[in-house]
């Protein structure tokens, strides 16, 4: 049992986060504590959890005695935010550079800034705290958001003085008369009597990666008191060739584990066969926390039962075919695969790839995916493949730190110490990597003269849009290089023709990630593009199997298919799970 005052959860979207902060909140309550649980997430879905109207004061949750939710609306936070700082620029600069600067406050930033805004607040208003034992927030502050907290300059009005270019400080501007409240709360985090900081993930090498970086940003912040929780480990025994296939992937990915995450305390908490919405539900996970690691309440299981076919969904399509099919029509076309990490964008750009050039067009696949090498992709394709398939891998490190080393040498030579340090964590942000990477696939595209580019994690719209902004999409490549390549300044336009671009957009059948391409496809909305399709990846929906666990999985999938079909999408595929990853010319044709 965590003992101290604040626990808050952070890890990917989709790794149960909410889930496991519920749980622990009723294990707590159960030992006689009163508690708080807090909601900074934009995707909160408490309320449907919960199965209780959560709103943003202290809510009772019904049948937890002692137990009390709110939901804090950062998106709400962030647009109130936008307006104190751009109102007063108003009818002084031109609507051009407002314009300019609401994009910049658009991104995901900004939102997480005024996330902890919300609950510095909440929690130096001691009278809206001091009745609670624990209050557990779900989803911790960035390790870049609180770097930005503790720079000197971040707090000196930066953005009046960087109008010309794109960032993602200017919202501090907005907050100048908080600092010592943000201060004070930093303090707080940092102090292990006070707080412990819960990495959730899955045993998922995406999902892992994302536990360490977070792991180690936030300690070397002194933000040291760490756990880690290790969700949806399958548990159940038996002979099932399915259940033994995905044991031996998490067993795989435990193993590769890095070594910081395995020296934290840890748990690992076993894939559920029941619903986590409602509150029975949650005291099954609950009981899962108050075991020792190796033990669980098991799921029945019976080796002898009949097999379970979880059944086609009747929404949406199954495989990539249709959408390569689709695509094979148009005799130019550039083609962006995009979503949240951990969805496979890679391994279904690689495919849908492989397959129009094994059709016999022309195709360059241009990625950020340090594992898609030529021979991986091609491997097994047939001999002639190669005069009409191409990949260039895009290395976001190296362009990244050209990028930095660029904008260090201009715009950062005439800044004082406090400047460089606010303009390099600036650069720390994560609208740098898409900006740094977009150059390079403007080089690509800029190269298309026939057949197919396929672009794996292309930029967003917020990115986009920053770009293409006056004041920011050609300064913002101006001040590194001194000109507008040609290629960047076309970039744009051709991505807004829905006749050359076609847009796909990658998830899984879960909540969370559901919830974040509706996000992604309003940002690409806003920048003027409009995804073709929607590729759900991963299903259980239809996988033959005895193993009680998976079987009943895909019924928790059918209400996410079902909004991605009729809600969501124009067009939908889904894409089940494969026993063996998709790998190699044979693996990835598995998916159509």
């Amino acid at each position: 049992m965590i003992e101290t005052r604040y626990i808050f959860y952070t890890g990917k979207g989709g790794v149960g986060k909410t889930s496991v902060a519920c749980a622990t909140a009723i294990n707590l309550t159960d030992d006689g504590k009163r508690v708080l649980l807090v909601s900074t997430d934009p995707a909160s879905n408490l309320d449907d959890v919960l199965q209780t109207r959560v709103g943003q004061s202290p809510t009772p949750i019904n049948g937890v005695p002692g137990l009390d939710a709110l939901n804090l609306d950062p998106e709400e936070a962030a647009r109130a935010y936008r307006e104190q700082v751009v109102g007063s620029y108003r009818g002084i600069l031109p609507d051009d550079v407002i314009k300019s600067i609401e994009e910049q406050l658009s991104g995901a930033c900004t939102v997480e800034i005024a996330s902890f805004d919300l609950f510095t607040r909440l929690l130096s208003d001691s009278s809206r705290t001091e009745a609670y034992d624990r209050i557990i927030f779900d989803t911790a502050p960035t390790g870049h958001t609180l770097r930005l907290l503790t720079l000197p300059k971040a707090w000196s009005g930066f953005l009046g003085a960087n109008v010309h270019g794109a960032s993602c400080i200017g919202p501090l501007a907005g907050l100048a008369e908080n600092r010592e409240r943000y201060q004070n709360t930093v303090a707080a985090l940092a102090n292990p009597v006070l707080t412990t900081l819960v990495l959730v993930t899955k045993p998922e090498a995406p999902a892992l990666s994302e536990a360490l970086r977070a792991s180690r940003e936030l300690s070397e912040l002194g933000l040291r008191n760490q756990q880690l929780v290790v969700n949806c480990v399958l548990q159940t025994a038996g002979n099932d060739p399915v259940a033994a296939a995905f044991h031996k992937q998490q067993e795989q990915a435990l193993e590769q584990m890095p070594d910081a995450l395995k020296q934290l305390p840890s748990t690992e908490l076993p894939l559920l066969a029941v619903s986590l919405v409602g509150i029975e539900g949650l005291r099954y996970l609950a009981a899962q926390l108050q075991i020792p690691d190796g033990q669980f309440v098991a799921v029945s299981y019976d080796p002898t039962a009949q097999e379970i076919t979880s059944g086609d969904s009747p929404h949406i399509l199954t495989g990539l075919q249709p959408v390569v099919d689709d695509l094979a029509k148009h005799k130019r076309s550039v083609i962006m695969v995009m979503g949240k990490g951990g969805v496979g964008k890679s391994t279904v750009a690689s495919a849908i790839a492989l397959a129009l050039a094994e059709a016999g067009h022309k195709v360059r696949l241009s990625t950020t995916d340090p594992a898609a090498h030529l021979n991986l992709v091609l491997e097994g394709a047939g001999s002639d493949i190669g005069d009409r398939f191409t990949v260039s891998r895009i290395d976001p490190g190296a362009e990244v730190a050209a990028y930095r080393s660029e904008i260090m040498k201009t715009v950062g030579s005439g800044l004082d110490e406090d400047g460089r340090a606010l303009l390099a964590e600036d650069l720390a942000s994560p609208c740098t990597e898409e900006i740094a990477v977009f150059r390079a696939f403007a080089r690509v595209v800029g190269d298309l003269d026939d057949g197919f580019v396929v672009l794996d994690t292309a930029p967003t719209g917020h990115t986009l849009l920053l770009l293409d902004s006056t004041l920011s999409y050609h300064k913002e490549v101006q001040r590194s290089t001194g000109e507008v390549p040609e290629e960047v300044r076309q970039l744009l336009p051709r991505l807004r023709d829905p006749d050359l671009t076609h847009v796909m957009i990658v998830t899984l059948p879960q909540a969370t990630p559901v919830i974040e391409a509706s996000r992604l496809q309003d940002d690409l909305r806003r920048a003027g593009i409009e995804p073709d399709w929607w590729i759900v990846n991963q299903s259980w929906t239809g996988i033959r199997t005895t193993d009680p666990v998976l079987g009943k999985l895909a019924g928790l999938e059918a209400p996410w298919l079902k909004q991605v079909a009729e809600t969501l999408s124009r067009k939908a595929v889904s894409l089940p799970w494969q026993a063996v990853a998709p790998q190699g010319c044979f693996g990835l044709l598995q998916l159509l």
